[in-house]
This record gives C-alpha cells, sequence and structure tokens, in this order.
C-alpha cells in the first residue's frame, strides 16, 4: 500500500497548472476547467494506469464496462459513461455522466523532460448559480485529489489504501491541500474573467464542501 504520509501539501498541490476558461456546445455555454501535471513515469505506463480496469481501481476506483471506443464505463458509486475516443497512448474522449447531468473529459499525454505531461480537460454546462456558489473548485479539487492519488501509485506501483486517502483529506495536512488547491482554481478562474471577490468567495465554500466531515 502507498501511504499518504509521503505527501506535502504545498509541493504536491503546487505541481498542478490550472486553467479556467468559457466554452460552447451545440450554441450552450460551457465552463472548461483544465489541469496539468508532470508525472515521473513512461507515457505508456502513465496511459495503461488511466486506461486499464486492472489498474485504476489501484490509485480511483473499481471500473466495469467497456473500456473501448464506443462502449460504456462505470466507476463504483462515481460517475459513468461513454468511450467516445481513444488514440493510444496519446489521449482519449469521454462523456462523465453523474447525478443526471452530462459533461465532457478529454485527457492528453505528452512527452515532457523527466516524464509525462497530464491534461485533463473538463467542460460542463454549469447552471450560474452554482457556478457562483462553488466556482471551478467544485470539480478542480475533485480532478486535483484524484490526480493525487494517481501521483502516489505511480510513484511506487503500490494500490492506494482507499480509506487511508479518505481519512487524509479530513486530516490537517489534507485540509491545507484542499485550500490550496481550491484558491488555486480561484485564481485560475480570476484569470479566465471572474469577479475576484467573488471567485474567492466560491473558493471558500469549496473548501467547505470538500473538508466537512459527512454527516457533521
Amino acid at each position: 500500500m502507498t501511504s499518504t504520509s509521503t505527501i506535502d501539501p504545498v509541493a504536491t498541490a503546487g505541481l498542478m497548472t490550472r486553467e479556467v476558461r468559457d466554452g460552447s456546445r451545440d450554441g450552450t455555454p460551457t465552463k472548461i476547467a483544465v489541469a496539468r501535471r508532470t508525472y515521473d513515469a513512461d507515457r505508456d505506463d502513465l496511459w495503461n494506469a488511466l486506461t486499464t480496469a486492472e489498474r485504476l481501481p489501484r490509485w480511483f476506483l473499481p471500473v466495469s464496462g467497456e473500456l473501448s471506443v464506443g462502449g460504456r464505463y462505470q466507476f463504483e458509486g462515481q460517475a459513468g459513461g461513454l468511450v467516445e475516443r481513444c488514440d493510444a497512448p496519446e489521449s482519449f474522449d469521454i462523456t462523465w455522466e453523474f447525478g443526471g447531468q452530462v459533461s465532457w473529459v478529454t485527457v492528453s499525454l505528452r512527452p515532457a523532460d523527466g516524464g509525462t505531461t497530464l491534461e485533463l480537460v473538463h467542460e460542463a454546462v454549469v447552471d450560474p448559480d452554482f457556478w457562483t456558489q462553488y466556482g471551478p473548485g467544485a470539480v478542480g479539487v475533485g480532478w486535483d485529489l484524484a490526480l493525487v492519488g494517481l501521483g502516489l501509485h505511480l510513484a511506487t506501483g503500490s494500490t492506494n489504501d482507499a480509506s487511508e486517502f479518505e481519512s487524509w483529506t479530513l486530516s490537517p495536512v489534507g485540509v491545507e491541500f484542499v485550500r490550496l488547491a481550491s484558491t488555486g482554481w480561484a485564481d485560475a478562474a480570476i484569470a479566465g474573467g471572474d469577479d475576484a471577490d467573488a471567485a474567492r468567495a466560491a473558493g471558500a465554500r469549496t473548501i467547505g464542501f470538500y473538508t466537512t466531515q459527512p454527516g457533521a
């Protein structure tokens, strides 16, 4: 098992580059969150970790379905969707369907100095009131946490302990990571044109969302 004790919240949050921009699908406005992180990993190995039913549960969640173009997948207790495109080992497109909502995710890998850069683009039609309340951090911090888990797995090849990772998120170190990640997404929203005060207020609410003990 890979331990969360190795995570430095400041350094780890700083590994991610975050971008927010406006988009459009079939004439409907969308919000696009872009996360980039470079891993000290071979591109083929990173691709395998992202796209195989054997590796995905080791850092994310158990997955069922058909992980090929035209197939549908389902993460246990989370989103499912359709595999729309796959160009191994460079990029793939999937729909991300959860809670009755459909969004779109593109993951791309490219060689970089010292490893491979992963770019994740999440595009969604977002209710304006929800955006005002949470901003891009609602989805962005979730991806930050998932990509931390991926980094832990890639570092050793071990399987992450899901319960330990969940506990870490609510620990002082985990809360600090979430604070830094949410602040990073708020800064990206501001750079993308959002009002600074509103973006920072939304970021603060996102921190509370991710660091409040369920049932508290």
